[in-house]
């Protein structure tokens, strides 16, 4: 079987968050392959431990994908700081006898953004709303190439996921539980300090937040789950969440003094791309007044090159103002008017790029998380829940399609939902032993109880 035949079947995608369906990425040919090892967003500890437990896994799995690419360079990048973790994968490399480098980044966010990361290893910027296949990269996250390796060697499908639990807990935490596992039941495990509280999904700048009770009643872990963050409730990054849309636009209105820090500091516009926040910020009073769509674009079209990841909100924007809620509204209003900003296919990246970084530590002290930083997860636990539910939208992409049905009896890693035909799609599996008691097009929800 092909590697690419053998990703698909495992169902394996994107295990740093995007969820991008992995035998789509990799069939291709690429002058660089990268991993990616950044840990981009602050707290979580999930690639770290993966680096330092499963090291050799990574060097077999990345020499397999960069013999299929035909790599000329195979690079692991991570941060500058993480030691231990370095440490491991040279071990490892050396072991293997493997043509790997490692590229050492600086401690700022974020790293893991893998545009930023083309950048750093390449010193090629992606085109906006590219990808980096567009400059000879593919990018994989660590994880996607444990999950590669497990299928490579033995053909086990993406059932497991590991992720880490941090924050108002006794203790950090690393977890390995069955995809599906309810989100309450991985908080439970990690011995929570506070009874009322809110979850964010992956990272504080760009994760979910979960912070109503039911919400967080029917969350459950997906292939793309890294983390866990527990926060008390009325926490600042909840107050930032949920403020009204009106009340940004007012704000931004009567308060936006046009310094351009927003801009300034922007990842996106450092690597080159047209990408000036305070613009879109300066014209959204007037949103109504503008019928013309030329005129629109000029306006609000940089929005569409926005990658959400916060800095401009976040960290750089004196006020406190929200100019990433702005673009995300903004990129809905171009879609419904059917507009689009034309691509700059070669943006050069600023030569202030490298002075303009976000520090990890000063933005960690920026978003009130100061006294959680420098705890880490030191035990990694099993979690082995008596029933799950496994969403068939875990990616980017189509939902699986079911191919069981309710009172059916499923073996751990049978397939459940095939890969949507005709687009983005990917496998998902069973993850426990057990029966279906529910199927839908959302999901299927199996119990492994034993009966009497």
């Amino acid at each position: 079987m092909s590697l690419l035949d053998t990703v698909k079947q495992a169902g394996i995608v994107g295990a740093g968050g995007a969820g991008f369906p992995t035998h789509v990425k990799l069939n291709a040919k690429a002058e660089w392959f990268i991993v990616n090892a950044a840990e981009c967003e602050p707290l979580i500890e999930t690639d770290k431990f993966l680096c330092r437990t499963q090291a050799p896994k990574i060097i077999a799995a990345a020499q397999a994908v960069a013999a299929h690419l035909g790599a000329a360079h195979t690079v692991i990048a991570l941060k500058e700081k993480y030691l231990p973790e370095i440490a491991a994968l040279e071990e490892a490399i050396a072991a293997a006898g493997a043509k790997i480098e490692i590229c050492r980044m600086g401690v700022f966010y974020p790293a893991g953004d893998e545009q930023t990361m083309v950048q750093y290893v390449t010193g090629r910027s992606v085109p906006e709303r590219g990808l980096p296949l567009d400059v000879g990269a593919v990018v994989d996250n660590v994880g996607t190439l444990v999950n590669l390796y497990d299928a490579m060697t033995d053909g086990t499908p993406v059932i497991d996921k590991y992720l880490s639990v941090v924050g108002e807990v006794e203790e950090p935490v690393m977890l390995h539980v069955p995809v599906g596992t309810p989100v309450e039941a991985c908080i439970r495990a990690a011995k929570p300090k506070i009874s009322d509280y809110i979850v964010v999904t992956g990272g504080p700048m760009m994760g979910k937040l979960l912070a109503e009770p039911g919400q967080i009643r029917d969350a459950v872990v997906t292939k793309t789950t890294g983390n866990l963050l527990i926060l008390p409730r009325g926490h600042a990054l909840q107050r930032h969440a949920e403020l009204p849309l009106e009340s940004i636009r007012l704000r931004a209105r009567s308060a936006c003094i046009q310094c351009r820090m927003c801009t300034d500091l922007c990842p996106r516009y450092l690597l080159g791309h047209q990408m000036r926040p305070h613009l879109v910020m300066r014209n959204l009073w007037r949103e109504d007044a503008i019928e013309d769509g030329e005129a629109f674009l000029q306006a609000f079209g940089d929005a569409q090159n926005c990658c959400s990841c916060g800095v401009c909100e976040m960290f750089a924007c004196p006020m406190g103002l929200a100019p990433r809620r702005v673009n995300e509204y903004m990129k809905g209003v171009l879609r419904q008017k059917g507009l689009s900003l034309p691509k700059r296919p070669e943006p050069e990246a600023l030569s202030v790029l490298n002075q303009r970084r976000i520090p990890t530590e000063r933005l960690i002290a920026r978003l009130d998380l100061s006294q959680y930083e420098g705890k880490h997860a030191h035990e990694c636990r099993e979690l082995h829940p008596e029933e799950v539910f496994v969403p068939f939208s875990q990616h980017i992409g189509k939902p699986a399609a079911p191919v069981k049905q309710a009172g059916e009896r499923v073996a751990r890693g049978e397939l459940l939902a095939a890969a949507a035909e005709g687009g983005l799609s990917a496998n998902i599996h069973a993850t426990l032993d057990g029966v279906i008691t529910e199927i839908n097009a959302s999901g299927a929800r199996i119990s492994g109880r034993k009966e009497g």
